[in-house]
């Protein structure tokens, strides 16, 4: 029985030696210290391109949907150009069709299945607003429509934004923005 207790004594000695604090103990640098790991001799590393810091968010970023008199933004505040639009068209068709359908007139899928309508991009309420008021719904969310901002990029919510004026422009085009041979198979 001596025997027995000794044994499982020796046996635990042996498995708490094998035990060590390597996590705790593990070579640092103290940062802008010397460091001989690298050959510039600095422990401290450069950021990568394109880093973002905590507080350095879609906040900061100089197109977000207010202007700095805190009123939304009424201007596209990036170029429009064909890839904006073709991006815009991309998201909007993987996020935004679900509630709002291609067209946006608020019967997408998840709406025939009983989630609550959203209002037509075609409203003249919604194609009155500032391009900013979309922008900041797409972000923080508004009634039923949860925030986007955690899940689509600034960039992309302002192409998304581009792309539903587009669709608002091409239900209520004004004839007199149309080309003349287009002007002239309307009258046809």
């Amino acid at each position: 029985m001596r025997s027995c207790i000794w044994e499982s004594i020796a046996l635990c000695l042996v498995l708490l030696a094998g035990c060590r604090q390597e996590m705790a103990q593990q070579p640092r640098h103290e940062p802008l210290a010397a460091s001989a790991f690298f050959e510039d001799g600095r422990s401290s590393r450069d950021l990568v391109p394109g880093t973002v810091a905590r507080d350095q968010g879609p906040e900061a970023v100089p197109w977000s949907q207010s202007s700095a008199s805190g009123e939304a933004v009424t201007t596209l505040p990036l170029p429009l150009t064909h890839a904006l639009l073709a991006r815009g068209q991309e998201r909007y068709n993987i996020v935004c069709t679900p509630c709002h359908d291609r067209l946006g007139t608020g019967h997408g899928m998840i709406v025939r299945r009983g989630y609550p309508r959203p209002p037509s991009f075609h409203i003249p309420r919604l194609r009155q607003a500032p391009i900013g008021h979309l922008f900041a719904v797409m972000s923080a969310g508004y009634g039923a429509m949860p925030a986007y901002d955690d899940l689509i990029a600034p960039l992309d919510r302002w192409a998304i934004a581009a792309y539903i004026r587009a669709l608002q422009l091409s239900q209520y085009a004004p004839v007199a923005e149309l080309p003349a041979e287009m002007r002239a198979q309307l009258k046809d």
